[in-house]
């Protein structure tokens, strides 16, 4: 049966109800999202004469839900009119309305029997044949469905988002014995197709894979931490970003899923896992269970391990001090292996110096990777199968970005096999069996495919479901050429991918000069070139250290000369033989925003957060930015139709350095183009389907194309609204006295300058008027404070 799903029914519109239903409106499939009538109208209802007839008051929990939903944060929509694809009503009224829906998901309260009697509902009316899921966390799958027909059975899955469902990759499917497996293969296809997702298919054990493995982890910390006298703010500065996990870490974590949801999570792990051997590590420490008692859960009751506090300066982020159960104000830790670790952006080798270093730090990462490597070695087979199950789950579930066997792999499996022992912690034997037989690591990768350790038959399987991917660090034995930041790869059927890392992917002279290079080795022995970074940042611009540097020494003629590179650098991507195809991911900031802008053609992660920031430091934007805006404008101008509206849209795009929150909203912004870039869901198939793009526009015959010698600028007609505009922000105290000189250097460029009458300049024409107006702020005092203080704090200070 070939499956589309048009209509999805969310049932429960509770936090995960509401986002899990705005997720499904990105992707632009229409929803019903339902949930109960209440009792009774509420004071405010009943003033209003309003009875529980009234439509108002019986969607009421629904509607509030999701009002509630749309204005949080990070918000759950790509852009605000995909909220309109979400219809919402009642379990009493609308129940009926299921039949016209192509997937059911309840996301009701963890209720076996609640459950139970929506399904009994359920099954009176949807069309045989619908495919309806649970988005249950704790509640095993197979007894959802006691009393259910046959069909309901055989169409009945786990499907298990976390939260928040846009923004956390994983999609746990978990079968039961009934369901059919055509089910599980469109789920597992669709998931990861469509909704963008990591799917991992799980066994129906308690808590499945990732919050199985993720709670123990946290569990493990408490209990080291408190072994080794640990703070907080200790444990939270040592696992997150510096080893590659979320910014949240470990309590600041817990504060945002709730306290008191951990803690059930770990007791029932306790109860329903008798066979653990780790069983005693889910005791809740006494400092935890005592929050809860307390009421202090978190970011739900205003306090949790960290509280915010109001002051006469602002506001204060206080911690709790675990021994006396009091808060304190927080403090910056300081390890002597961070100063080692902090300035390798490689997470691989940050995490073997940590890992090996001889301080506190250092034993607290043995301690913590000896027993998750012993816990996850002895999940196998219980909870799965396969090794790369538990990496996926814990990557896209938790925000990690290796998983448990992949830093086993980077830490060296004997050795570490050695320690684990040696601290008296367990190994299965199929640990000991892969060791013997020579086998070095748990994954190996080939010709640019990946493949694991399999433990039944002691031998490397290709990793399924990976066919559509393209992970760079694949294809390490397909090196083109590199320098000290760029690697350029072949990545087969005649394309090249470029790809650099430094701290947050900023673009220096080594950056420039590689895709310069890589543009020349593809135009002479390849079809293509895409550039692609892979990881949560995609460039946060050019180097404002070295722009600091020339200007404060006023080095004028290298910074014309640095800038007129990185101009020839964006207009080679725009004027070269071959298709470039831009493939931005994460944030997409100045510099980085300006390579995609002289794309052939942009194939952007749906999570892409793209923009003009330069304004926030005082300058301009002097890569091409601001003639590309200035270019497109022109583009769009039509003959009988007022200019300046179209080129004031573009201006205030720059002058308020706004950053697209998505690819859909970067489209609506303008720095992507309606029918010419595209957007990819799953940001695993980025690279692969930028080369699909790439490959498409060389089948097409591709042509190198002329610079324009056409933009229709405005001249004085727009640069004398633009200054009258920029003068009433001034007055209104909307903008400062430097925000306005910046405004103006803006306004001259994309006006054309001071031309009496509107005429038609070409992009080098623009390109000298943005590189005189950057040299020129760059000798701004305020200029130099804001660059100054993003070099410092990484916010530019308000001047």
């Amino acid at each position: 049966m070939h499956r589309r799903i048009n209509k999805v029914a969310v049932l429960g519109s509770g936090i995960m109800g509401s986002r899990i239903a705005c997720h499904f409106a990105n992707i632009g499939v229409q929803v019903l999202l339902l949930d109960i009538v209440p009792k009774e109208p509420n004071e405010k209802e009943k003033s209003k004469g309003l009875t529980l007839e009234n439509p108002a008051v019986r969607n009421r929990i629904v509607n509030d839900s999701l009002q509630h939903t749309l204005k949080s944060s990070p918000s759950p929509v790509y852009t605000k009119e995909v909220a309109d694809l979400v219809t919402t009503g009642n379990f009493a009224d609308n129940m009926k309305d299921i039949a016209g829906c192509d997937w059911v998901i309840e996301v009701v309260v963890e209720n076996l029997q609640i459950k139970q009697s929506v399904y009994e509902q359920v099954e009176k009316f949807r069309t045989p044949g619908t495919i309806i899921t649970s988005n249950t966390s704790g509640i095993p799958v197979h007894m959802l469905t006691t009393g259910r027909s046959e069909d309901f059975k055989k169409h009945f899955c786990g499907t298990h988002f976390f939260n928040p469902p846009r923004y956390l990759r994983l999609l746990e499917i978990i079968p039961t014995e009934d369901t059919d497996p055509g089910i599980v293969d469109f789920l597992m296809h669709y998931g990861d197709l469509f909704l963008g997702k990591t799917t991992v298919q799980c066994k129906d054990t308690p808590a499945f894979i990732a919050n199985r493995v993720g709670v123990f982890s946290i569990m493990a910390i408490f209990h080291i931490m408190q072994e080794m006298d640990l703070n907080i703010d200790e444990v939270d500065a040592l696992t997150g970003t510096i080893i590659g996990h979320p910014k949240s870490a470990t309590f600041r974590t817990g504060d945002i899923v709730g306290i008191d949801t951990l803690v059930k999570v770990a007791k029932d792990l306790a109860e329903n896992c008798p066979d653990d051997e780790a069983r005693d590590w889910f005791k809740i420490p006494d400092f935890v269970q005592k929050l809860v008692d307390e009421n202090h859960r978190g970011d739900k009751t205003g306090s949790g391990f960290y509280k915010k506090e109001k002051t006469a300066s602002g506001t204060q982020i206080l911690t709790l001090d675990i021994k006396t159960n009091e808060y304190k104000p927080k403090s910056k830790p300081r390890f002597t292996a961070f100063d080692q670790a902090k300035p390798v952006e490689d997470v691989k080798e940050r995490i073997k110096i940590l890992n090996s270093a001889k301080d506190k730090a250092g034993e607290f990462y043995r301690r913590f990777h000896h027993h998750l490597f012993s816990y996850v070695a002895h999940r196998i087979p219980e909870i799965s199968d396969e090794i790369y199950r538990i990496d996926d789950a814990m990557k896209g579930g938790f925000g990690w970005e290796l998983g448990p066997f992949e830093i086993w792999d980077i830490l060296g499996v004997e050795d570490a096999v050695k320690q684990i022992k040696a601290g008296n912690m367990t190994i299965p034997t199929w640990i000991d069996e892969m060791i013997a037989s020579g086998t070095k690591g748990f994954y190996q990768s080939k010709n640019g495919k990946r493949f694991f350790y399999d433990d039944q038959d002691m031998q490397y399987k290709p990793v399924p479901g990976t066919d559509g991917f393209i992970i760079l660090e694949n294809f390490s034995e397909n090196v083109v050429w590199k320098n000290k930041e760029c690697t350029l790869y072949d990545i087969g059927d005649g394309v090249l991918n470029l790809s650099w890392k430094t701290k947050m992917n900023t673009i220096g002279g080594d950056v420039l000069n590689g895709v310069n290079k890589s543009i020349d080795l593809a135009e002479k022995d390849f079809a293509g070139l895409v550039i692609a970074n892979e990881g949560p940042v995609f460039s946060a611009g050019a180097n404002v250290g070295l722009i600091f540097m020339l200007a404060a020494e006023q080095e004028w003629d290298e910074l014309h000369l640095a800038v007129r590179t990185f101009q020839n650098t964006s207009m080679h991507i725009r004027y070269s033989s071959i298709p470039v195809v831009v493939a931005p991911a994460g944030l997409t900031l100045g510099g980085g925003c300006e390579f995609s802008l002289h794309a052939d053609k942009v194939q952007a992660s749906a999570e892409t957060y793209i923009g003009l920031v330069e304004m926030g430091v005082g300058l301009i934007p002097a890569g091409g930015g601001t003639k590309e805006f200035t270019l497109r404008a022109s583009n769009d101008y039509r003959k009988g139709e007022i200019e300046i509206p179209i080129l004031r849209d573009r201006f205030m795009t720059i002058a308020m350095a706004k950053v697209a929150a998505s690819g859909e909203e970067a489209l609506q912004l303008g720095v992507l183009r309606k029918g010419q870039d595209a957007i990819t869901l799953n940001q695993s198939r980025l690279i692969a389907e930028a080369k699909r793009s790439v490959l498409g526009l060389a089948a097409a015959g591709y042509t190198k194309p002329s610079p324009k010698n056409d933009i229709k600028v405005l001249g004085r007609e727009a640069l004398g609204a633009f200054l009258t505009g920029i003068n009433g922000m001034l007055l209104g105290n909307y903008i400062s006295e430097h925000d306005k000189k910046i405004a103006q250097k803006l306004a001259w460029v994309m006006s054309g300058g001071d031309l009496s009458q509107p005429n038609f300049v070409s992009e080098q024409y623009l390109l000298d008027l943005e590189r005189e107006a950057f040299v020129s702020l760059c000798g701004e005092k305020k200029t130099l404070e804001r660059l100054q203080s993003v070099i410092k704090t990484g916010k530019p200070v308000r001047n």
